[in-house]
């Protein structure tokens, strides 16, 4: 179901609450202030003391998690009672995401990891007296791949002994399941004591366990995956931030829309906490401009990869080249800095295509944006409808592909495709030969700005 038809529903009388809600999804930020405000709905402020419950995932007992919803409430009304961060939905398929996670969190965010690894422990069976003292070394790269399943294990010996000695130190296992999932859903299945309600999330489920399919006949399923695509997220955004914007009487500009894009990416968690910095930093102000972003949202690596692709574009070598040491120094990734002017070069390529079509009539280089998206945006949609496919900038702001092809009049078709070809054969010197990545992304640069 709609997370926004659910709410509305509740918060309009017009549905009675479930006797269970299921979220899940890594959307984290919407997926909280969903719960936040199923719970309003559900149960009064005030009675919110004695008649909510947490329990936390994490540590999850289900026979106190059943006791609990089959427990009358303290005091006369509805009970609501949250489980978190459940890992009763997770089975073998979720272990290569999981490893993927351990992977990004283990040397910035040890805490994370490591929850994440107890979750990777419970799911294999795998338990941390035989994995130490070197014991993880018995795991054969083949007997990896079979637990593992879509994950190689190549660099296993970088973090799993870490992990292994992280949890030795703090005291860690982790204990078996016993069946918690049937447990739960056979007191689903019994149904729940009327004026008794379960909320749970979850970061990832796998659909074909029979706690899932309860949930779904018995209660509500709520979704919250990721979105894909620039134009999906900031519509999302505007969605979330529309009531937040409301009650303080204030609204963004395009202008500082688009800047708030290039500083969070749209993700919700940064842009919702990037917006209520703005709205106090603004005051009495209605309109919150570009400038007051850029003034207090602090540059990011998103920025310096824009002025980068920027200064490419515009073929002003110092500034490019002083942008690439700015990356280098906070420590991004080469293969990361070729592909985000890997992607710029795309952009400008298809901008090129739409106008060697013919069917952009008479557009102009200095052509300004108000322009554009009246008299030239709309006949790249109908020609990009018209070919039947997909290319790079689909999905892409308008102001993204105007950009595009006003910066694509300073090369030539043959150039771009040149360009491409040399990114390739760049991407391949990185895995293949021990050229120094900076001064073949420096080459590339001092070439495309002469």
């Amino acid at each position: 179901m709609d997370f926004e038809k659910t709410l509305m529903e509740l918060k309009k009388g017009k549905a009675d609450p479930s006797p269970c809600y299921l979220l899940y999804g890594d959307e984290e930020y919407l997926a909280k202030d969903t719960l936040n405000k199923i719970i309003a709905a559900i149960i009064p402020a005030s009675d919110r003391d004695m008649n909510l419950f947490f329990m936390d995932g994490e540590m999850e007992d289900v026979d106190s998690l059943c006791e609990t919803i089959l427990t009358p409430p303290l005091i006369p009304g509805r009970k609501v009672v949250v489980l978190t961060n459940t890992r009763l939905f997770q089975t073998r398929i979720a272990l290569s995401e999981i490893v993927q996670k351990i992977r990004q969190h283990f040397e910035n965010d040890p805490d994370m990891a490591v929850r994440y690894f107890l979750q990777f422990l419970k799911i294999t069976g795998w338990n941390i007296d035989d994995l130490r003292d070197g014991g993880w070394k018995k795991i054969t790269s083949d007997n990896w791949r079979k637990t593992v399943e879509g994950d190689s294990g190549h660099d296993r010996e970088t973090w799993l002994p870490e992990m292994i000695e992280t949890c030795i130190s703090r005291g860690m296992d982790v204990g078996e399941q016993r069946g918690g999932a049937e447990r739960l859903e056979d007191t689903l299945r019994k149904g729940i004591p009327a004026g008794i309600h379960l909320i749970i999330t979850a970061e990832t489920v796998d659909k074909r366990k029979r706690l899932f399919k309860t949930i779904s006949e018995t209660g509500i399923v709520l979704n919250f995956s990721r979105l894909k695509g620039e134009a999906r997220q900031k519509n999302a955004l505007m969605d979330t931030a529309k009531d937040l914007l409301a009650q303080s009487g204030k609204k963004l500009t395009p202008g500082a829309w688009i800047a708030m894009g290039r500083k969070t990416g749209f993700d919700l968690a940064d842009s919702m906490k990037a917006l209520e910095t703005l709205i106090t930093y603004t005051g009495d102000k209605i309109s919150i401009e570009e400038s007051d972003v850029e003034e207090v949202i602090g540059k990011t690596k998103e920025d310096t990869f824009f002025d980068l692709t920027g200064a490419l574009v515009a073929r002003k070598l110092d500034v490019a080249l002083s942008n690439l040491k700015d990356l280098f120094d906070q420590g991004i990734h080469h293969v990361l800095i070729l592909s985000m002017i890997a992607r710029e070069i795309r952009f400008l390529l298809h901008a090129k295509m739409f106008i060697i079509s013919g069917k952009l009539g008479s557009i102009e280089p200095n052509m300004d944006y108000e322009k554009f998206q009246r008299s030239v945006y709309p006949v790249i949609l109908q020609w990009r409808g018209d070919k039947g496919g997909k290319g790079t900038l689909d999905g892409q702001h308008p102001y993204v592909i105007y950009n595009a092809v006003k910066n694509s009049y300073r090369f030539s078709h043959e150039r771009l495709l040149k360009y491409l070809e040399d990114l390739v054969d760049m991407d391949i010197a990185f895995k293949t030969t021990t050229k120094e990545p900076k001064f073949l992304l420096e080459r590339f640069i001092v070439k495309v700005c002469t």
